[in-house]
Formats: C-alpha cells, structure tokens, sequence
C-alpha cells in the first residue's frame, strides 16, 4: 500500500479551511489513517474546526483501548465532537464552526471508513468508480426523496448545505462502512472542492490514465478542479492498494 496527499486553497478562497491527514504506519492499533476534514464556519473558524477535529482524532486513536476499528473511531469521533462543540460555546468568533470528516484505515484486506458531511471515499477499480460513503447533504436527501434527480445535484443552489457536521451539535452520529478491497484497487478521499468541480467518471479517468503514479494524479486532479472554477479548498488523499 502506498498513499499519497494534497491540499489547495482553490481558485475563489483566500483560505484554507480543509485539514488533512495521511499515515501509512502504525497510529495506536491502527495499522494506518487517513482522513480528509472540511472546516465551516466564518474566516478562521473553520480552519479551527478541521485542525482540531485531525488533532482530537488522533490524539484518541493513540490512547484507545478498544479493539475494533469502528469502536476506536466512533470513540475518537465523538471526543472530537465535544472538543469542537466546546470551544464553539465557548469563544464567540468561533460560534458555529465545524467540520466534516471522512476517516478510513485497513486492516487485512478490508478498509473500514467513517463519514460525517459530504466529504467522500471512492473505490476505484479497473471497470468504474464507486462512492462508498453518503453525504449528509440537503441535496443528497433531496435526491433520495425523489425531488430531484442526481444529474442536477452538482449544480443546485442547496448543495454546499450539509445537514450534519462534526462539532455543531452535542452528539454527532457517524456512518460506518466496511469495504473489502483488492490489490489494484484505490480509494479517493476528498473534500466536496474536488467532488463539486468534475464528474466521478472524469476523476476515475485522470486517476487512471496515469497508470498507477498516484502523486501525479492527485496533483492534475487539483489542477483539473482551479480548471474548472477552484470554487472552495480541494483536498484529497489517494491510497493504492
């Protein structure tokens, strides 16, 4: 397994309010982490939210004593959670603020990922690109309730509102996925700045046409999304497996 990571500010923000975390060594009984968080809230305050969810998050993963995958994140997630929400009570420029979050590790020969918000996991093979995780977005209950269809939600005027976060409420309730992967497969972690710019088959053809370097990859999938307007912070993490 080998991995790569990047961050941009995009083309439109003066900030940076994504974090991003890339380990492929051993982080407490994990045997590896990655994790993409996207910050809201005004000027730093998101920036704020995504850093300390990172910090929080590993700091508990470090400590834990549980034993599974999912119980080690949602343990992690949830002290995060707290932290966040606290300091939003607490200090008034930062009222408001959180962060999305998707999370992954493997183990074996399967990757166990958590998400909150709308920042993704894709599985890559050779015949297509998966989405594994399921934004907490208005537009994505839209879609399920059959308002609109999935074509339009790129471009809808709703779609930059999530409906849960890390950090703006008390509790925070995380999907869990586990996901058998093959060697030859890859996964896409990733900020909505990158999900948002380009269809999902158009970043499954760039991630393949360059055969395996995924650095290189990653860094045209960046370039391709400034291309296509850089509208919000792209941040992305692709793991080959």
């Amino acid at each position: 397994m080998k991995a790569f990571s990047i961050t941009d500010v995009g083309v439109k923000r003066k900030i940076n309010q994504d974090s991003i975390y890339c380990e492929e060594n051993a982080v407490g009984n994990f045997q590896n982490l990655f994790i993409v968080a996207d910050g809201l809230g005004g000027h730093n305050a998101g920036d704020y939210a995504s850093r300390t969810c990172i910090d929080c998050v590993v700091e508990k993963i470090k400590e834990s004593s549980r034993k599974t995958p999912v119980g080690c994140m949602e343990e992690a997630i949830s002290y995060a959670n707290g932290q966040i929400y606290r300091m939003a009570q607490e200090h008034i420029e930062l009222e408001g603020m959180g962060t999305t979050f998707v999370g992954a590790t493997l183990a074996g020969s399967s990757l166990y990922v958590a998400n909150i918000g709308d920042s993704r996991l894709y599985i890559i093979d050779d015949k297509e690109i998966r989405q594994i995780t399921e934004d907490h977005s208005l537009v994505e209950a839209m879609i399920r309730n059959g308002e609109i269809e999935r074509r339009e939600a790129r471009f809808h005027p709703n779609k930059n509102i999530i409906t849960r976060a890390i950090g703006t409420s008390r509790q925070v309730e995380p999907d869990f996925f586990e996901v058998e992967v093959k060697p030859g497969n890859l996964a896409l972690l990733c900020s909505d700045g990158l999900s948002n710019m380009m269809e999902d088959e158009d970043m499954m053809y760039i991630i393949r046409r360059y055969n395996g370097d995924i650095e290189a990859a990653g860094k045209k999938l960046v370039e391709k999304a400034n291309e296509c307007g850089g509208r919000d912070n792209i941040s992305l993490i692709l793991i080959q497996f």
